[in-house]
């Protein structure tokens, strides 16, 4: 099973408002597990930005160009 999460475990509580609750799901999933702390640039955002970029540089046409 793989979970992944933006979040730090202390900050789920945002999503899962009962502290004792949270603690428990927290306790049970990183029981016996590896954990990858993954800091870096995002590929989805890096591919987002160029993709913007790329809108920005392209010509536009007025849309009254097209009207008869």
């Amino acid at each position: 099973m793989i979970i992944t999460s933006n979040l730090q475990f202390a900050d789920w509580t945002q999503i899962f408002k009962d502290e004792q609750m949270t603690a428990a799901l927290v306790d049970r999933l990183t029981h016996r597990v590896h954990i990858f702390v993954m800091n870096g640039d995002s590929y989805r955002f890096k591919q987002s930005i160029s993709e913007i970029v790329i809108m920005k540089k392209l010509p536009t046409q007025r849309v009254d160009s097209f009207l008869p």
